[in-house]
């Protein structure tokens, strides 16, 4: 997942799965526009506007958008550097009779290696919406990873999945919901997450460590340094 700046200046296009519509070519539902990616240099190329046949229905678009403009806004609290995208990845065609998915895409990343510490977030919403049976079903899988290397080396790789559900309703009620339903899982983990390290630095390594030796008896480390040096002294000795 990379987030790259369209080459006409008019946002950002996050290079994915679910915005692919060739391995070169990348949709932004957002300014209905596909973004041509150069992979190697990891930069936008070119823009053109969406087909028809790339767009979804006005239907479904509705949806979208509403869910879009409230993700923008979680995303400018809760993730400065962050950037986000909704795509219609299934039943794009779909009219008032039927059920379509949507797919909530938020990526974060900061790379400081001046200050020794990487770090990225990725996350995933499927969004089912089934107009039928007035019900919206929710699939997240989470991603975090980083790398703080000033005076040690420690690396976090973690991932969470999760389900949730509510009710159909009308685009900017719905909307909300969703992104109620997001931001209150990835806030829940992060908040885990935080008390599982600060347990770990606590607790957990204090308790890694061997209280005593195995003989059960506590060694004094600044005698070592006298001890070897009485050893050697004996060697000589009877070496003579």
């Amino acid at each position: 997942m990379l987030s790259v700046e369209m080459s006409d200046g008019s946002g950002q296009v996050i290079v994915c799965e679910d915005g692919e519509i060739d391995a070169n070519h990348f949709i932004d539902l957002r300014t209905a526009q596909v973004a041509t990616i150069d992979h190697i240099e990891q930069v936008c190329t070119g823009v053109r506007p969406a087909a028809d046949s790339e767009l979804p229905s006005a239907y479904v678009e509705e949806y979208r958008a509403a869910i879009d403009t409230e993700v923008v806004r979680y995303i400018e609290e809760a993730f400065p550097r962050g950037h986000c995208s909704v795509f219609a990845t299934n039943g794009k065609d779909s009219d008032e009779n039927g059920g379509f998915e949507l797919t909530v895409v938020i990526s974060s990343a900061k790379f400081s290696p001046k200050n020794f510490c990487n770090g990225r977030w990725r996350s995933i919403w499927k969004v089912q919406l089934h107009g039928d049976l007035q019900t919206v079903d929710l699939q997240g899988n989470i991603k975090i990873s980083a790398h703080y290397f000033e005076e040690g080396n420690v690396q976090l790789d973690t991932a969470y999945d999760c389900k949730d559900s509510s009710i159909f309703q009308g685009p900017a009620e719905t909307a909300s919901a969703v992104v109620g339903i997001i931001q209150h899982h990835e806030s829940e983990y992060l908040a885990y997450l935080e008390d599982c390290y600060s347990k770990l630095s606590d607790n957990t390594f204090k308790e890694l460590r061997r209280k005593l030796p195995v003989t059960r008896t506590l060694f004094f480390w600044g005698n070592a340094h006298q001890m070897s040096m009485n050893r050697e002294l004996a060697r000589e000795i009877s070496s003579k």
